[in-house]
Parts: structure tokens; sequence; C-alpha cells
């Protein structure tokens, strides 16, 4: 279970169970070689074993070769997810009034002004003590004034009304966490670690991600809307880019594509593609149940480095998503936004309206460390240690009855919170699949829109809907045992 406690205010998840409960045993007649040393992506600092909390594993070891045969018996190959990349064992930016969540706030009133606007200053006040000078030099990224823009003021306005709800529901969440020895204080060794553990692993994604813009979109009439993942295969790419890609056996596949190689979990399918070219998604299913949006949100910090390959999308580009011809009646419509208030009005007074969605609730994910920290502190002004996800149903089919199903499906609550450790690659959002059951049928079709990532069960889309699936991200178990009695994590 990816759920370790669930109280009234929301859900503490494990992020990489759930990643590892999918599965990924390749089939016996599919084994090939795992990633060796010289192709794992460099990492800062390897703590050792009695620094990690890892799942158990039954005679299984790590490896980083070939399954090989033992006793005339062939090992079953099963990937797991690096553990390394859930290293966040300190908080990213810790202020002079450090706070942990899991602390009583009884001044935190009397903070909240001054904190608010401290958060940018603690974390770049060694640059700014230069001179005028050097801060004339910076001054399109700094203020030395303390005047807020409307937006910042309507940023405050927003934290203020929700501060409580985070702070009191995480330190709840957070306390079941330690007792239960999820979460644990850290060691000496651990807190020597550097939260960034890895460089760039898949060094052609960027040019995939390209790709799937570059190529030219093939007529629906002349080609399969699908098609399914045999054995371990190069794929042509503009097979990937016309048509849905499916993998619905019990067992992980492995797919070639420009030369690298990526993990697809068992019952899942996706589609490659940027929004010129998602007809082939249309045609492939009736409709959707649940629909999960992470949209490539417009960011100024983002804008001005070349770190992040993605392209953003205006809000006008966003409300093209035809989400009305992919939602089923009822259709649970989940969207994660920024902390920009921007977006979050976009969503729920322009977006939602626009898709014939009625807004319901507003969720937060919070990121905190191994040891239970905030990963920013609550009420730094630089960033905020949450998220938010704003979510609807499609309107005029509340009272239509379920397919295939008489269980009741809860009501949608508004202010819970997703607690959990946030992995250290770039926009891995925490699964929502177990928290979102209850209040979804039991055969809910499932999509997630602009996914990096792919999930048994659910149909994923995107122009880098295979990033976090590249093979360097896992590692080989190989079981010594006989075939047939592999014991899974």
């Amino acid at each position: 279970m990816s759920v370790v406690h669930q109280l009234s205010v929301g859900w503490l998840l494990d992020h990489l169970s759930f990643i590892n409960k999918a599965s990924y045993q390749l089939c016996p007649s599919c084994q090939c070689p795992a990633p060796s040393a010289s192709h794992v992506a460099p990492v800062s600092s390897t703590p050792s074993t009695e620094d990690i909390v890892s799942p158990s594993t039954v005679d299984t070891t790590y490896s980083t070769g070939a399954a090989v045969e033992r006793t005339g018996a062939k090992l079953k190959q099963k990937f797991v997810f690096r553990e390394e990349f859930f290293h966040v064992f300190k908080p990213h930016i810790v202020s002079a009034s450090e706070q942990k969540p899991q602390q009583e706030s009884s001044d935190a009133g009397a903070r909240e002004g001054k904190d608010s606007g401290n958060g940018t200053e603690q974390h770049e006040g060694a640059k700014n003590s230069d001179g005028d000078s050097f801060a004339s030099a910076r001054k399109k990224h700094k203020r030395k004034c303390s005047v807020f823009n409307q937006g910042e003021l309507d940023a405050l306005e927003y934290h203020t009304k929700i501060r409580g709800l985070i702070l009191e529901g995480a330190r709840c969440l957070i306390k079941e966490g330690l007792k239960s020895g999820f979460l644990h204080p850290i060691s000496a060794k651990q807190s020597s670690i550097k939260n960034v553990v890895t460089g760039h692993v898949g060094c052609e994604m960027a040019e995939l991600c390209e790709m799937a813009k570059r190529f030219p979109s093939v007529n629906e009439n002349d080609h399969r809307s699908s098609q399914i993942i045999d054995e371990e295969t190069a794929i042509p790419e503009q097979d990937l880019l016309s048509c849905v890609t499916e993998n619905n056996t019990d067992y992980a596949k492995i797919i070639n594509l420009m030369g690298q190689k990526y993990l697809v979990p068992p019952k899942s399918s996706f589609l490659l593609s940027d929004i010129s070219c998602m007809q082939p998604l249309l045609n492939y299913k009736n409709k959707y149940d649940v629909i999960v949006i992470d949209p490539p949100w417009q960011n100024k910090s983002v804008k001005r480095s070349n770190r992040y390959r993605y392209s953003h999308l205006s809000s006008w580009q966003i409300k093209q998503i035809p989400i009305p011809s992919l939602a089923a009646p009822n259709c649970l419509v989940v969207t994660w936004v920024t902390n920009r208030q921007k977006h979050l009005r976009f969503v729920k007074d322009e977006l939602y309206p626009y898709w014939s969605v009625n807004t319901l609730a507003e969720w937060h994910w919070v990121k905190i460390t191994r040891s239970g920290e905030f990963v920013f502190p609550l009420d730094s002004s630089h960033k905020k240690p949450y998220e938010v996800l704003v979510l609807g149903r499609v309107q005029g089919s509340i009272d239509l009855p379920l397919r295939k199903s008489d269980v009741e499906v809860l009501p949608i609550p508004d202010h819970k919170l997703i607690v959990s450790i946030p992995c250290t690659l770039h926009s891995h959002k925490p699964p929502l699949t177990e928290i979102l059951t209850e209040y979804i049928k039991p055969d809910a079709e499932c999509l997630e829109l602009f996914a990096r990532c792919l999930q048994p069960g659910w149909t994923s889309w995107g122009n880098e809907v295979l990033k976090f699936q590249h093979i360097d991200y896992f590692i080989a178990l190989h079981n010594e045992n006989e075939v047939g009695s592999f014991g899974l994590i």
C-alpha cells in the first residue's frame, strides 16, 4: 500500500512503495541486461545500508548485471525504482526560525508577517551584502525593498487562509509516521547527504520530446488506434506518436526507443505526443471516469533557466485540451496547480467552467523530509512546501447511475492533505490512485494528461510520458531460488 496512514485530515503516502508495487518483473522469455554501473547516472553520495529504510527482500540481491541461470533454472528478473531518489533527509532551505511541522506553533500568528517576507532574504542575504553594484547586477531577480506586488499579496492572503490547515494537518500525519517508524530522525551520516542525488538520466530524452512535436500527424482513418507490445522490441517512433501503445500482460515490458530502454509496467497504456496530436487518444477508448492533469504552467524562473527542457502552454492552449470529449458522465477531474494565484483562479473561474466541470474541493500536497520537516519553511516567500490540487466533476451528470457497480461513491471532501517525501526528480508527482479509490467506482477508466511516468491500470499521455520509465532510474533484482518462488518486494 502506498497509503501509510489515513486520518480525517488526509493521507501520508509512500511514493516509492507505489512505484515498486507495480511489479516491474519481466516475463522469463523477455530477460535483458540491467543497467550497468557505467550507464547509471552519478549520485552525489551513496548511503550505507544501515542508513536506508528499505523494503524487505527475501532471497534477493541487488545487481547491475544480466539475468543468469543457476542450477538449470533461469532467474526471474525484477526491477525496482532507485531508492536514493527519495533520500530527502533535510530541508532544501533552513531559515533562522526553522519550523518543524510536528511541533506546536503557538507563536505562529506573531511570526506570520515577519517570516512570510524573510524566506528569500535569508536564502540570499549573503549575496546582497556586497554593495549597490552587485545588487544592481541582480536587480531583475532581486528587490531590496519589501513592497509586494499584487500577485505576492494574493499569495500571502491565500497562504494565511490555509496555513493553519497545513500546519496542524501535517503535524497529525507526521506524528503517526514517526510513531510507526515510516518517518524517523536522521543519522549523522544521513545529515551529510545532499538532497540532489542524480545527474542527467536518459541522454536522448530531450530529443525524444522534440521529436514528438516535429513528426507529422497521421490520418486516423489510415492507422490503427492502438498497438500491443509483444516482446522486447524497438518500436518505430512514428508508431509511438500515431497510436496508443499497450502492455496488457501481467509482466513489465521493455521498449527500445532512440537507442534507450524504457520499462512499461503491466496493464498500462500510453501515447507519446504533444497537444497537436491527441486524436489517437480520442479514438482509443470511449470515455474516462478519472482525468488527472499536470499542465506545464508558465513559470518565470523556469523560463529563465535551460535546466528543464519542457515547453509551457498558455492559458488558451490549456483550455483547448478536449476534456469534454474525453470525460465520461460524472468524471472526476483533478488538476495540479502551482502556488501562483493567477493559475488557481484560472482553473476555478475559467478553465473548469469552460470544460463544464464543477469545482468541488481544493487539496494540498505537503512535501516533507524523511524526518518529518517541511522541505521549505512553511512561511517562506521563496518557495512553499506545498502544492494545490483542484478537484471537480463534469456538470449535469451527478445523479446518473454507476456502471457495473452498486458501490456507493463518497462525495469529494474539501481541504484534504497528501503528505509525502517528494522524489528528487523534477516534477515527479505523488500517486493519487489509492487515495481516489473511495471517490470513484471500482471499474473506473483512468487517464493522466501531461504524464512523465506510467501507472498500471491507467492510460498516460504527454510529450514526456516515458521520462521516468527510463531503465537507468531502476535497479535489477535477481532471485537465486527456483522459478516460481520469486518473492515480491
